[in-house]
């Protein structure tokens, strides 16, 4: 098992700030979870606790980037996204302000502190809203990654992180571009486009399938706005079937992001979505949650399956 990415994210915040004084971070008074407090520790001057009150806080980060700061604006991914959505929509994509919204604690991985709390619409809100660049981190690499890109490149930013571990998906030498997925894992019956956690839980399912005689491609879409649209009908057109894979509801999100792009390339390949199905979820421990509302790797396996029959028939 990887390091968990909140503890990169936090590590990687600290890291870039050291040779970035305009970094600047915010925190709607989680810092302890969001890891942000690991910066806040290292530059109190750069650290501003704004306290529960996440529109305010947004607005701040709107008047720093305004004076030429790179605001790292941090709390839960559902508060960000909806308490938050205002001054996103009015002060980051309208303006064009160069604000990057940490989401942490993504999909179902904040489990236990109510069903409230968990954020899966975020991909959703946030890629709708024009000029914003919307990314979902996988693991270590990725995530450090990510922060580094997110302080070099102009221009408002939703990034997604987990509260959780997330297996290795990636080689420490990988290259990673904006705009771009990445194969984790070659195949040739079928693509699983993941993001996010799924995309190692996809690859366990390639693994799982393997053994049936399946072969799995497995994507990283890393960047689903720029969505990486030669990607995903390269894929198509070499696997013939597609399954994406997300935790968040399959209305809206990855797979409606993958969908639509296929259907501009007038690619007609079976489509298969594993994602939350058009409902809230309850409190519960993480892996369970998981199970429960479909997001395993039984549960992308099972996807896999069900394309690569279509595409037989």
């Amino acid at each position: 098992m990887g390091k968990a990415i909140r503890d990169v994210y936090g590590e990687a915040l600290k890291k870039y700030g050291a040779v970035n004084e305009n970094i600047v971070v915010l925190d709607a008074d989680v810092s302890g979870s969001t890891k942000s407090a690991v910066f806040g520790k290292e530059y109190p001057d750069r650290f501003y606790n704004c306290g529960i009150s996440e529109y305010a806080m947004m607005g701040m980060a709107a008047g720093m980037a305004k004076n030429g700061k790179i605001p790292f604006v941090n709390t839960f991914a559902v508060f960000l996204t909806t308490l938050g959505s205002l001054a996103a929509r009015a002060a980051l994509s309208y303006s064009g302000l160069n604000v990057k919204m940490m989401g942490g604690y993504g999909g179902l991985s904040d489990a236990y502190d109510g069903a409230t709390h968990h954020a899966l619409e975020d991909i959703a809100m946030m890629r709708t809203l024009p000029d914003m660049t919307v990314m979902v981190a996988s693991d270590a690499a990725i995530t450090d990654w990510m922060v580094k890109t997110a302080a070099e490149v102009d221009g408002p930013m939703y990034i997604r992180l987990s509260r959780d571990a997330a297996p290795d998906c990636h080689p420490g030498d990988a290259v990673f571009e904006l705009g771009k997925g990445m194969v984790v894992r070659e195949g040739t019956d079928a693509t699983v486009i993941a993001c996010g956690l799924l995309v190692s839980t996809a690859v366990k399912a390639a693994e799982m399938l393997a053994a049936e005689g399946i072969s799995v491609r497995v994507v990283d879409m890393y960047c689903i706005k720029p969505l990486d649209e030669e990607l995903i009908r390269t894929c198509a057109e070499e696997t013939g079937a597609i399954v994406t894979a997300e935790e968040h509801s399959v209305i809206g999100g990855l797979g409606g992001a993958v969908s639509e792009a296929l259907a501009r390339a007038g690619a007609g390949v079976p489509v298969e979505m594993v994602g939350t199905k058009d409902c809230h979820a309850e409190s519960g421990a993480y892996a369970a949650l998981l199970k429960k509302y479909g997001l395993d790797a039984d549960a992308v396996a099972s996807a896999v399956r069900k394309a690569v029959s279509r595409k037989q028939d």
